[in-house]
């Protein structure tokens, strides 16, 4: 089994004695037998002075892109990292008093729209020029470390979702990430990385042999981060991305959809391992809520030929084919962004969608980021902590 960061500094927690420890967690930060964090380190004797939770959360019992108000008894003084507005994304100078040391320790999926990697990229801008250290304590890449995807963002749709200039599936753990983004944004953050053993950038979640806690609402399980990287952009679209069901975003779907249709147009790119299954399923929350809708199930057949970014994409590009009056772009606000439409603040740039909507060749549109892949595997090698 592999041995989190989590795992390492307990076994040596002597070194953060006498600290003033303020940590940023939800409900995965846990120990192997499943005691959390704050919990098991106030048990050593340290000072947990505060606890600092990101969207949907301490225990995830908020939906996406609600603010977080509430949050559950855990003997520490608690503070939110997702409210009403963007503010609220970074701590406030006041709740920085008396702290020295910052944990950072909850289980990220790999893509760049999730949001927790986010908050840490925030909380190291807020901290810079502080004397207060930031301390990761890393985790698995439930995708792995080896396999880049996706366009790199262009800065200039930068949001909540699109915090780091990276592709959309990333390779890299939240330490790597933050080496990174230290560097990028020229830092002055005391900053360590508390590195796993065992882990390696070739293996996928299961491997690790850790059990798979769900990080959020709408992530129940590995299957559903797999696919994440690329139906997460249905977020974007008036198409269901499976909230409201207990399989989100392995299913999709619209009341316009034609599932038999959509499932031959989208094999008809012949997308690697992968299969899509026409259904009908009813939402109980979220968009179309009790209605009957057709979509798409997607089944992953081949983990290593699997390209989730594309495949979105490609479905995409099969939606604006068949239903061009009915697909829509969404323009809302979204992750406190009211400008720019949401799939391409999650896309990292507007060639994409307007590509589609230009009717480009579909096969065309997916090498077009081939290169930015490229470019960023050899970048990011420089931030390695593991081997493959």
């Amino acid at each position: 089994m592999v041995a989190t960061g989590l795992d390492i500094l307990l076994s040596k927690s002597d070194i953060i004695h006498n600290r003033n420890i303020g940590l940023i967690v939800n409900q995965t930060s846990v120990t192997p037998d499943l005691k959390y964090s704050w919990n098991v380190l106030k048990d050593q004797g340290l000072h947990i002075r505060r606890i600092f939770s990101p969207e949907h959360g301490l225990f995830a019992t908020e939906q996406d892109q609600i603010a977080v108000d509430y949050q559950p008894e855990s003997g520490c003084e608690m503070v939110s990292l997702y409210g009403d507005s963007a503010e609220t994304l970074i701590p406030d100078k006041a709740v920085l008093e008396n702290l020295d040391l910052i944990l950072f320790d909850i289980q990220d999926v790999g893509s760049r729209y999730y949001t927790y990697i986010n908050t840490l990229a925030l909380f190291m801008e807020a901290v810079s020029g502080r004397d207060i250290e930031i301390m990761v304590l890393d985790r698995p890449n439930p995708l792995g470390g080896a396999i880049v995807e996706g366009p790199i963002l262009d800065l200039t749709f930068s949001s909540f979702v699109g915090v780091f200039p990276v592709p959309v599936r990333h390779g890299m753990t939240a330490g790597e990430l933050a080496l990174f983004y230290r560097d990028f944004k020229k830092l002055d953050v005391n900053l360590s990385i508390i590195t796993m053993k065992g882990w390696q950038r070739s293996m996928l979640f299961h491997e690790t042999e850790l059990p798979w806690i769900p990080p959020s609402p709408n992530m129940p399980t590995f299957a559903t981060a797999e696919v994440y990287p690329g139906q997460c952009l249905f977020e974007g679209l008036n198409v269901s991305e499976g909230r409201g069901t207990t399989t989100p975003f392995q299913l999709s779907g619209a009341p316009f959809i034609k599932p038999y249709d959509l499932a031959e147009q989208c094999a008809s790119y012949h997308l690697e391992g992968v299969l899509f299954r026409p259904v009908w399923f009813k939402p109980t929350f979220h968009k179309f809520c009790g209605e009957v809708i057709g979509g798409i199930w997607l089944q992953v057949t081949d983990h290593a030929r699997f390209r989730s970014f594309a495949t979105g994409v490609a479905m995409t590009a099969a939606l604006h084919e068949l239903y061009p009056e009915q697909l829509q772009f969404l323009r809302v606000v979204y992750e406190f962004n009211d400008t720019i439409p949401a799939f391409d603040l999650l896309v990292g740039n507007s060639g994409i969608r307007t590509a589609i909507l230009n009717n480009c060749n579909t096969s065309d549109i997916l090498a077009s980021w081939e290169h930015e892949e490229a470019e960023f595997s050899d970048r990011k090698s420089a931030f390695h902590l593991y081997e493959l």
